[in-house]
């Protein structure tokens, strides 16, 4: 094995460094990642911003650096086994390289994107069309229910009316607004 590292040259030696390196520790971030391990933290070079914005598309991570790492050598060293001049080993391999960091990129922004928090959130229940359960009192008298699609889900939730008249079971509603206490202000459909 050492007299085979001797005989290459440096620019192979440096490909063959980079590719056995990078390969070695992205299989370990792999495996941490399988196992649970938290290596998301590791260097990753954008800003968490605070809100309900999602994890933005990360194209310089320390998974990412890897990744193009591991293609760069490796696609290097094929390079230069097939008889290719330096200056287009390089081009390839960085190419390769950059081209393997947008697909890990991609993968990971979208599969974040499959995640959900679970949190609900009355807002969106504004504008939506439900169906009084318990009888809303008029003018704001007294708390009902309506059963109202939020989130993809089917909900019982409070609700206040500023109709002059009761809202019954069975009517149909929507929803015009949310209080900052979570009650759902709503009026009659068929207005």
């Amino acid at each position: 094995m050492e007299t085979w590292f001797e005989a290459l040259t440096l620019f192979q030696k440096i490909y063959w460094i980079v590719a056995i390196v990078g390969s070695a520790i992205l299989l370990v971030l792999i495996a941490m990642t399988l196992i649970g391990g938290d290596v998301d933290d590791m260097g990753d070079v954008d800003a968490d911003i605070d809100g309900d914005t999602g994890i933005g598309f990360q194209f310089l991570s320390f998974k990412n650096l890897m990744g193009f790492l591991t293609i760069f050598g490796w696609s290097g060293i094929s390079c230069i086994d097939n008889g290719l001049s330096t200056g287009a080993t390089i081009a390839i391999s960085v190419f390769c390289g950059l081209l393997m960091m947008l697909t890990m990129a991609s993968l990971f922004y979208y599969l974040a994107k499959l995640q959900s928090s679970g949190t609900l959130k009355l807002k969106n229940a504004k504008d939506q069309i439900g169906e009084v359960y318990l009888t809303v009192g008029a003018k704001r008298s007294r708390i009902g229910k309506v059963s109202v699609n939020v989130q993809g889900t089917l909900r019982e939730l409070q609700a206040l009316t500023d109709e002059d008249q009761d809202l019954v079971q069975g009517n149909v509603v929507k929803v015009h607004d949310v209080t900052d206490t979570g009650i759902l202000i709503v009026n009659l459909l068929n207005k």
